[in-house]
This record gives C-alpha cells, sequence and structure tokens, in this order.
C-alpha cells in the first residue's frame, strides 16, 4: 500500500483540507482494474486540471520573471520545462512514486519508477493544491519544486532549451550570415509508416543527416549532430 501522505504534507508544508482528493492524487488506472468497488476515480481528471494549471503557471513566470523575451522563445521555455522527464525529476525529488496505488502488473514492472506515471502525479497534484487551496499556492509549488529542481533559470541563462534546430540556425547565421538548409535525401516505406533521410547543408556542404519517421524529427536529428560537429564547419 503506498505510503502515508502525512509524510508529503510536511514535506511540501501544505496541509490539505480534502484528504480525499490528495489521495486521489495517487489513484493510478491500473489499480481500478483490480480493485473495481475502490472509493475513489483515477487521477486522469486531476492530471487533465494540473496540465492547464501548469501551463498558465508558466506563462506567468516566464511573463514576470523574463519580460524582454519574445513569445517565439515562451514557447520553447515552456516545452522544455513541463515535458515528462521534467515533471519525473520534480516527481522523484518528492517520492511521489512511494505514494502510487498501482496494479500488481505495474508494481513488478516498476510502475513506481516509470516517467510517465510519475509525471502524471505531479500534474494530479498541482490539479490538487490549485483546487484544495489556491492558485498561488500551486504557483508557489511549481516554482519550488519544478523549475529550480530542473534549474530553469539557470537553463534559460545557458539557452539549452533551445531546440537543436534553433541552436543551429543561431550559430550558422551569428558565423556565417547564412541559414542552414534541409533537404530530403530519400524516403522509404508505405505512406502510413514511411522513414525520412534529411540532411542539412550549409550552402552546399552537409553538415549532418537525420532519420526518422517524420520530416520533423529527422531534422531536428540532422540538426543535432551538425550543431555537435559545428567547430568543424
Amino acid at each position: 500500500m503506498p505510503g502515508n501522505l502525512k509524510k508529503l504534507e510536511e514535506t511540501i508544508h501544505i496541509q490539505f483540507r480534502d484528504k480525499s482528493l490528495i489521495e486521489n492524487v495517487f489513484v493510478h488506472r491500473s489499480y481500478l482494474n483490480e480493485h473495481k468497488r475502490f472509493h475513489l476515480p483515477s487521477n486522469e481528471k486531476l492530471e487533465f486540471l494540473g496540465d492547464s494549471v501548469l501551463s498558465l503557471i508558466t506563462s506567468v513566470y516566464l511573463f514576470k520573471n523574463y519580460p524582454d523575451f519574445q513569445e517565439g522563445d515562451y514557447t520553447e521555455i515552456k516545452s522544455s520545462i513541463v515535458k515528462t522527464e521534467s515533471l519525473a525529476i520534480a516527481a522523484r525529488t518528492l517520492r511521489l512514486g512511494d505514494y502510487i496505488y498501482l496494479s500488481k502488473g505495474e508494481e513488478q514492472g516498476m510502475g513506481r519508477v516509470n516517467s510517465n506515471i510519475l509525471a502524471d502525479c505531479f500534474e494530479a497534484l498541482i490539479g490538487c493544491i490549485f483546487i484544495d487551496q489556491s492558485f498561488e499556492a500551486a504557483y508557489d509549488f511549481v516554482v519550488r519544486y519544478l523549475f529550480k529542481s530542473n534549474n530553469l533559470d539557470g537553463v534559460i541563462e545557458a539557452k539549452s532549451y533551445l531546440s537543436a534546430k534553433s541552436n543551429l540556425q543561431e550559430y550558422i547565421q551569428r558565423k556565417f550570415k547564412v541559414l542552414p538548409s534541409y533537404r530530403v535525401l530519400d524516403q522509404k516505406g508505405p505512406e502510413h509508416d514511411r522513414i525520412f533521410r534529411i540532411g542539412v547543408f550549409l550552402k552546399s556542404k552537409k553538415m549532418g543527416e537525420g532519420v526518422a519517421s517524420s520530416k520533423k524529427l529527422a531534422e531536428e536529428k540532422a540538426a543535432q549532430v551538425a550543431f555537435e560537429n559545428r567547430k568543424s564547419l
């Protein structure tokens, strides 16, 4: 059975008014398949709410703390911080895996350390704090346990939130005053299962290649190769 939620309350310095709501944060849908009469539903609706609240919190934080950035910067930073692995890192810091209700199969399959399950729990916890406490409490929680545990300000300062394509474009523009170009070198497979091989070029010189099931991902992989080898350009 999951751990004592009082310990979590002490860790995050929040006393929840609705104890069933905080318990609901940790009910994975797999548990209900084996416990059909369990008194709570899965955490999926809280996760849905938490995802929306997190999006707003991130937008407000960036707007307040980085007023000189452009909308495109906000979008890239937001994508880097609300991704599954970032949320899972924060969840592991809080040991959320200790509290999750899981099926025997998920338990045996290392569900307590599964990044997707942990990320979903973290979002559900945000939704719970928003409902039980306030938006301000949810905001403070996210800043403390997501932004700081993932060193968001350091990520922004180092510009490591940028995609490989963005990093490569910025580097090429600064050094050569031109833009890199992408070309499809090959594509194989049926329409519903196509594989693309794409090259990225500096004028006529090929800097890297990427292979993936979509042009966008193949371009990103090609840009990553080129950016890693940028000193040889």
